[in-house]
């Protein structure tokens, strides 16, 4: 276990990654693993980790994987693989290194699909729930043709300047994400199969008009899962509630944090 300083790097396999712990450490209190999007990092995630830490009074730690942020850069071309890499070898590392003890998986899209590879392939029982932020579990045509239309406005219409802001390494960041999906085998990626594995409760949040994923998504959760799934549609949240309907997703994943977390410890665990 490292101790936690309330940012630093954690040196994991051969990267370096960036990290945030916000309120009280694994020891002394419930945690909520942050587990970014595609193009996130920990900085993009905004304020939300800490509005997220004042309102559950759980800790919340965030980080940038392996070619994003300011952590190390990733080997390119990225395997196919690669959510399945980052979620059954990368992370139980990291929550080991963290002292992670009980709490929350919190992912958003390709950070969404990591959480639930690593609920349903690592029977891990320190996590007691998972919410997935337009989490995908299949590849879908109007996915990758939105994959590609971000390909080109990085090329030619200045999203490459906005990611800048954000990543060290900004085109190990977006070609180690854009080719991975644009490649035509990644067309069979499917991780369908770790959902009837889960066996924590589950919250969904999801715009019904998300530019990368359809209900269909949502579909396969309630097809597939065994466990409880709430799924709460978010109308005009597009692809990133937390950004463009971050007071609605703060009370929901705050009502299921404190549902999950502190059920069975009442006001005197909650205050703990």
């Amino acid at each position: 276990m490292t101790a936690l300083n309330p940012s630093g790097t954690l040196r994991i396999g051969a990267a370096d990654l960036e990290y945030r712990m916000i309120g009280p450490t694994p020891a002394d209190a419930p945690t909520i693993v942050m587990l970014h999007e595609g193009l996130g990092s920990a900085a993009l995630w905004g304020d939300f980790p800490d509005r997220l830490q004042q309102a559950t009074g759980a800790g919340v730690f965030v980080y940038s994987r392996a070619g994003y942020g300011a952590s190390s850069p990733a080997a390119l071309p990225r395997p196919l693989d690669y959510m399945s890499i980052e979620a059954l070898e990368i992370l139980p590392d990291l929550l080991d290194k963290i002292g992670f003890r009980r709490g929350l998986l919190l992912g958003h899209s390709d950070g969404a699909s990591i959480a639930a590879i690593y609920a349903g392939g690592a029977a891990d029982h320190r996590v007691r729930g998972v919410v997935m932020i337009a989490p995908h579990f299949i590849v879908e045509d109007m996915g990758i043709a939105a994959i590609a239309d971000t390909r080109k406005a990085y090329e030619t219409a200045g999203l490459k300047p906005k990611l800048a802001r954000w990543h060290s390494n900004v085109d190990n960041t977006f070609y180690g994400w854009s080719d991975a999906w644009l490649d035509p085998k990644f067309r069979n990626w499917d991780i369908s199969e770790y959902l009837a594995y889960i066996r924590v409760p589950v919250a969904i949040l999801q715009d019904a008009d998300d530019q990368y994923g359809t209900i269909r998504q949502i579909e396969i959760a309630g097809e597939e899962c065994y466990c409880p799934v709430d799924v709460t549609i978010i109308p005009g949240a597009g692809h990133s509630p937390h950004r463009d309907a971050p007071e609605t997703t703060l009370h929901l994943i705050t009502e299921f944090a404190e549902r999950i977390l502190y059920f069975h410890e009442g006001s005197a665990g909650r205050a703990a």
